[in-house]
């Protein structure tokens, strides 16, 4: 087998390698990215965007329902699951167009293949295509291997052939009952989707709380906005044993506070954690150490164990977010230009596509007081944002963590209509170094949901 020689190689073509890619054979290097499956990543693919369409088909199917409310008279509507499907699939299928294109004009060549090291900085790479298989030598190699839905060992659930978010947006019917298993980011997206499509819908959660990385109150106002919608929440709540097969259907067995309880179901969506595609690709051989959970060891320049190797994204520990995985990027581009950009105290925003939605930047009044910050809390009823009686999108609140002492904003919350949009806002203060003033007397226009940012910050007591 002959061996090409490559300055560069990426294994894994989702958001952060395909950047550094793109910017590393556009500025003259030559580039090899080695992709096993999908051209782009999991964002584009099967992940954040092809969700957020089929959730806001879910929207349009609850905007429907609630069409009377507006004024406006309809007949019976149902909601065509293999509709929904195809719109989603048309959108992949026009992202991976602009991949494929970009691709093609900066000149970094994309090779659809399984990659294994095979030396330290030898790669065998299996084809896609036919069964051949090449040998690749790097100069440098950047690992962007992602993440993959995890499986709990709770007897019976993998053999009941579980849904994961990729199964489940390839679904062209509609779940009699959904059963998710998890209480996070994606369970929570897709538990309200589907029940708007028309799935009763019940969520097991292990942790005492919806969205264990919050504060209470925010956990509390999503559970009670989900319940009102029909959704059946059961936090507490461990799964002892599942029997039958997911599509047909599913008992499983579940300690409750309240005692044993069998929930039955049609199908299981699992949304219970994310594990690193770290395994059966030859880090060993490379000398690229993981740690206990199956993460490569970074330092904080993404710079691995082995030399001229480094990772990028959700293999790296780093958070689980398309635009964490993108600021990767551009700390290794710049590191690599001589600089000394650090994934240290990253400002790294979130937020839920759960209809409202659920922002959050920086500290959580938790995790403030764990820190041993004096600070105040400020709290507005989205009630009493003006731009959400016009549009009747009024639950939910803001919630901003101010410093005592010098009156900068350590956090901002906000579950509500376009709450990511309105976080954006507050991230630019924050990040900026500026008081929690600079919104209070800015002229934000009216009647708009960041105007709500002026009564907010009026609240707040003076501070030093």
């Amino acid at each position: 087998m002959n061996t090409e020689h490559c300055r560069n190689v990426i294994i894994g073509s989702g958001e952060g390698g395909k950047y550094l890619a793109w910017h590393l054979a556009e500025s003259g290097e030559p580039t090899v990215v080695i992709e096993r499956k999908y051209i782009g990543g999991s964002c584009p693919n099967i992940n954040c965007l092809p969700a957020k369409n089929e959730i806001w088909s879910a929207k349009v199917a609850n905007l429907v329902q609630r069409a009377g409310e507006f004024g406006s008279v309809t007949g019976t509507s149902s909601v065509d699951m293999e509709a929904v499907r195809n719109r989603k699939r048309a959108m992949v299928e026009g992202l991976i167009e602009v991949h494929k294109r970009r691709y093609k004009a900066t000149g970094a060549r994309l090779v659809m293949g399984s990659a294994k090291f095979v030396g330290l900085k030898t790669l065998e790479v299996h084809l896609v295509d036919d069964e051949n298989e090449i040998r690749v030598e790097a100069e440098r190699i950047f690992l962007n291997l992602g993440t993959h839905a995890l499986i709990p060992a709770v007897p019976g659930l993998a053999e009941c052939d579980p849904l994961t978010h990729i199964e489940l947006l390839e679904l062209n019917r509609l779940p009699p009952h959904l059963v998710v298993v998890g209480g996070g980011y994606v369970g929570l997206e897709f538990a309200q989707a589907l029940r708007r499509f028309g799935s009763n819908v019940t969520v097991l959660q292990r942790g005492a709380h919806l969205l264990t990385n919050e504060d209470h109150d925010v956990s509390d106002e999503l559970q009670r906005i989900l319940a009102a919608e029909g959704i059946e929440v059961l936090t507490s709540t461990e799964i002892v044993s599942v029997n039958g097969r997911s599509g047909t259907e599913v008992k499983l067995t579940t300690r409750t506070p309240q005692g044993e309880r069998m929930v039955v179901a049609s199908d299981v969506l699992v949304a219970a954690g994310r594990t690193p595609n770290t395994q059966g690709i030859g880090l060993e051989v490379a000398g690229v150490e993981l740690d206990h959970h199956g993460y490569i060891k970074v330092n904080d320049r993404l710079e691995t164990t082995a030399q001229s190797i480094w990772a990028i994204g959700e293999c790296a520990g780093s958070p689980q977010f398309t635009h964490a995985s993108l600021d990767d990027f551009r700390v290794i581009r710049d590191n690599l230009a001589g600089g000394n950009r650090s994934t240290r105290d990253r400002l790294m925003p979130s937020c839920l596509f759960t209809d409202p939605q659920v922002a959050h930047v920086g500290l959580t009044e938790a995790q403030a007081k764990h820190k041993g910050f004096a600070f105040e809390v400020a709290r507005l009823p989205m009630a009493a944002v003006l731009r959400t009686r016009t549009i009747s999108e009024t639950e939910g609140f803001m919630k901003a963590v101010i410093s005592r002492e010098d009156g900068r904003i350590l956090g901002f919350t906000m579950v509500g209509a376009e709450a990511g949009e309105v976080m954006a806002t507050v991230q630019m203060v924050i990040q900026a170094g500026a008081p929690y003033t600079v919104l209070r007397d800015a002229v934000l226009a009216h009647p708009t949901m960041a105007e709500g940012l002026n009564a907010l910050f009026s609240g707040v007591k003076a501070v030093r």
